[in-house]
């Protein structure tokens, strides 16, 4: 079986962000099943294709919402008003549909399409009905839209959002009717999206390397905890608020905490051992250098990658309810809280005794269970002969 895997950015090999990591485990996952896979899409500017035998890049394209000057943004919100699409997709049209139609046909003779998340798919909806599809839903994108656009401080985002909630409702129902088969990353995003019959969708378990961690030397500790991520992301912005409005001022003056990627400008804490660093070189050593790691979402769908690796690191933590969403195993080192002061008290417990484990098992359990459901997904997508997909 040949697939074409249609997406917004494709694979530079960096895995810089959870988005990234994602599509990586899944890419991967589908050629372990036997599935030829090309992918399609654009690539980062300075970024080339890791896999470019086997990457259709249709030009480079920077769409990050953050670095873009004013009067970018102000083109991106004109285009999508004129043209009906989504803030996030008429970011792509920077190609027309006759290209991506040539491009497409260079790929060769393929047996469906792999439409991963709404960007790409929203961006160029009609030309991915004339062979089957199977959706991924990185996300429940429309609540997602609908919490940014509760958050949201000032009226017109407010009112942009609102207008992205109800295109992206319409749009993942559409992706979801038209698909053979629905790939979720979070269970409960099934229902979310309607389609929680194992007819129609599965969720994957996910990881974030190939292989477990190797944790063969005791780990040097740096700080008390660390957190990293893309906090100009509203989800990731709004656990972030949470966490330092909400638990910060709870832990003792002493307790130090370090933050590490972009954040957004004006964000500051008045606590003495919180720490913004910046980006690091290494994200791994970064957490590993911290005796507990905080998981702080508390808005937002899909699967908390930075859970998953916790988990395959075997590092302690404490998390609020919502950063298990997609996990099934939680390990005996990880603590479960929303109660802000309660949060505070399980991290200042876990530096007094830190507790690491093994990874290794959750990692190889995760696999397992990405690969049977990748493989129920296949099956109605095409048909199975002796275990090989023709």
């Amino acid at each position: 079986m040949h697939l074409l895997f249609a997406t917004s950015i494709v694979p530079d090999g960096a895995l810089a962000s959870g988005y990234e990591i994602a599509n990586a485990a899944i890419i991967a996952a589908l050629r372990r099943a036997g599935v030829r896979v090309t992918v399609i899409g654009f690539t980062w500017p300075g970024k080339p294709a890791s896999d470019p035998q086997n990457t259709i890049a249709l030009g480079a394209v920077d769409v990050r919402t953050e670095s873009a000057s004013s009067l970018q943004k102000l083109a991106w919100v004109a285009k999508a008003m004129l043209s009906g699409l989504t803030f996030a997709s008429v970011k792509l049209r920077v190609v027309t549909d006759s290209e991506v139609r040539a491009a497409v046909e260079r790929a060769g003779p393929f047996d469906g399409y792999v439409l991963n998340s709404v960007q790409f798919a929203g961006a160029f909806e009609r030309l991915f009905a004339d062979r089957p599809s199977i959706f991924v839903a990185h996300n429940v994108e429309h609540r997602s839209a609908q919490e940014n656009a509760a958050a949201a401080g000032g009226l017109f985002q407010r009112l942009l959002f609102r207008r992205e909630a109800r295109l992206l409702k319409a749009m993942e129902e559409r992706l979801c009717s038209r698909a053979r088969f629905v790939f979720t990353l979070a269970e409960e995003d099934r229902s979310a999206l309607g389609v929680a019959s194992d007819d129609r969708s599965a969720a994957l378990p996910l990881v974030t390397c190939a292989e477990a961690p190797v944790q063969n030397e005791p780990r040097r500790i740096d700080c008390d905890a660390a957190l990293i991520g893309t906090w100009t992301w509203q989800p990731n912005r709004i656990g972030l608020d949470w966490f330092l409005k909400n638990v910060v001022p709870h832990l003792r003056p002493d307790f130090r905490v370090r933050i590490a990627g972009g954040v957004p400008s004006g964000l500051t804490s008045a606590h003495p051992g919180v720490e913004f660093v910046g980006r690091v070189p290494d994200a791994q050593a970064f957490v590993r250098g911290a005796a507990v790691i905080p998981l702080i979402s508390t808005s937002g769908s899909g699967v908390q990658l930075k859970t998953v690796e916790t988990f395959e690191l075997g590092l302690p933590s404490v998390a609020t309810s919502h950063s298990l969403r997609g996990i099934d195993h939680r390990p005996v080192n990880c603590v479960v809280t929303d109660d802000p002061v309660a949060f505070a008290g399980a991290l200042e417990s876990a530096v007094a005794d830190v507790r690491d484990i093994y990874g290794s098992a959750f990692h190889r359990r995760q696999v397992k269970a990405l690969d049977a459901a990748i493989r129920l997904g296949l099956e109605k997508l095409g048909r199975v002969r002796q275990g090989v997909f023709a």
